[in-house]
């Protein structure tokens, strides 16, 4: 390789969502921190160059994230070193001081450009890093999504004092900061969304040189990188099951890239050797979680599943009919988001438990008429729910409700209540949790219906009610996943 071009192997992950411990699969293990930080390890050992990014949502989804709320998360990512991370939505669900506090015991580079203190214009973190490897200097900048902003805005007090700004402008910002300076490479670490990284990439000036977007958000595992605009755009999934490994060529003259390849390593002992020092960490805090949460709720017929969020779910219906019985409602409308695992059971948990539904919320009882509703699952049926990588909001219907989508005619040939077709003029109460009810537009496509009855505070834990529920009976059998079917 000649003077002007140097080797950078760069390795990414996103989405971690507390996914610390190997599960076996057929005669082998899969996934695990213990197990990525082994491969990280070893390609930092054999590689000559190697930086290693975290685009986002390294908190929530486990049991352990949440007993120490992030805490536990940032000293296994402390172990697990990665050269430069970026903030998602979820960083904030313990709250924005609570986010600070975390940053302060991270020993590793937390970057973010577009989220702001309103009052003061100040950036709540360091908008970039400049990382220099093999004579080579890498510019990283980190944007977040908006929901990110409605999540924070939940707080109180602090909420209305945070504010988002544009994430192009912000590059652009940067980016010119630099401009005569050397910067050989030019990465995005973004949480937005796979769809719009590409949207953002559309919107760079070539000038500001943009060479690659590292995303998550939307969980994508792309067959091979898209290139917008010039810029090389991946993600990978999420969880640990898998690492993002872009090995580059780049001219230092031009600080352009040259060559590149791209593939998604599996994480797995056929490929990754363990991390013993960060396995006993996580196991330290495992043993605690377990002894506090061991207690056996119930057992189900056969393990229920929750295989995607765009469809109606066995264990989705499940926990939509429990809130919606011990919550005296006629529908509950749980996101399919809220619930974190494939699948539960058939022996539950509380630690299951927790774990399957780790975004402990509360429920809001509206009001709303049959015609509305209508309108409301219309908007989440709308066809942008079904697109490849799609991260919009979609619900788990309650028992009593019976309906079949048609794709191609954009509308309901079946929407029943109680085995009746629903009336326009019925009135019903429907639960929604309170990420939900707070974005009620972006839900829904609609304002809040008035007129039909105040809204109402019915329970500040929806785990609290799940388990009491399911504490109840020795067995559940899974409900019926044809409450909700889509037609071509």
């Amino acid at each position: 390789m000649s003077d002007r071009l140097r080797s950078l192997t760069l390795l990414h992950s996103n989405d971690l969502h507390g996914d610390f411990l190997a599960e076996q699969l057929d005669d082998r293990l899969l996934g695990g921190v213990s197990m990525l930080s082994g491969y990280v390890n070893r390609v930092r050992d054999t590689e000559p160059n190697v930086l290693y990014a975290i685009a986002g949502d390294m908190l929530q989804g486990s049991i352990i994230d949440r007993e120490y709320r992030g805490l536990s998360t940032i000293q296994i990512m402390n172990l697990l070193a990665p050269d430069v991370t970026t903030i998602g939505n979820h960083e904030v669900d313990y709250g924005v001081g609570h986010l600070l506090f975390l940053e302060k015991c991270a020993k590793f580079p937390i970057v973010n450009a577009n989220l702001y203190a309103k009052p003061t214009g100040t950036r709540l973190f360091d908008s970039h890093i400049v990382l220099e490897v093999g004579g080579m200097r890498v510019l990283f900048i980190g944007v977040v999504t908006a929901e990110t902003l409605a999540k924070a805005r939940q707080e109180e007090h602090i909420g209305e004092l945070v504010d988002l700004h544009d994430p192009a402008a912000e590059v652009g910002r940067i980016c010119n900061l630099y401009r005569n300076r050397r910067i050989d490479l030019t990465v995005l670490l973004t949480h937005i969304g796979f769809e719009e990284d590409k949207r953002l990439a559309a919107r760079l000036d070539p000038a500001w040189g943009v060479d690659v977007i590292i995303g998550g958000h939307s969980h994508t595992l792309p067959a091979e990188p898209a290139c917008v605009n010039g810029v090389l755009i991946v993600q990978a999934g999420c969880g640990t099951d898998q690492i993002g490994r872009f090995d580059l060529t780049v001219d230092v003259r031009t600080n352009t890239v040259a060559g590149w390849t791209w593939q998604c390593v599996p994480i797995d002992s056929s490929h990754c050797p363990r991390d013993p020092a960060l396995e006993e960490l996580i196991l330290h805090y495992k043993s605690h979680t377990d002894a506090k949460y061991g207690r056996v709720l119930t057992r189900f017929d056969h393990a229920l599943t929750h295989p995607a969020r765009n469809r109606q779910t066995e264990l989705g219906g499940l926990f939509a009919d429990l809130l919606a019985g011990a919550l005296g409602l006629d529908v509950m409308l749980l996101a399919s988001g809220s619930v974190r695992t494939p699948a539960l059971g058939p022996i539950v948990t509380l630690a299951d438990l927790k774990s399957t539904v780790p975004f402990d919320e509360t429920v809001t009882r509206v009001y709303v008429t049959g015609a509305q509703l209508r309108q409301m699952l219309a908007y989440m049926l709308r066809e942008e729910a079904f697109a490849v990588g799609a991260h919009t909001e979609f619900y788990q219907l309650s028992e009593g409700l019976q309906a079949c989508w048609s794709r191609s005619r954009q509308c309901f040939t079946r929407l029943d209540w109680r085995g009746e077709p629903l009336r326009e003029d019925a009135c019903l109460s429907v639960g929604l949790q309170r990420y939900h009810f707070d974005n009620f537009r972006k839900a829904f496509g609609m304002e809040v219906p008035e007129g039909q009855g105040t809204p109402r505070l019915v329970s500040t834990s929806c785990v609290d009610v799940l388990e009491e529920e399911l504490a109840a009976k020795p067995r559940f059998a899974a409900p019926p996943t044809d409450r909700l079917t889509v037609e071509p």
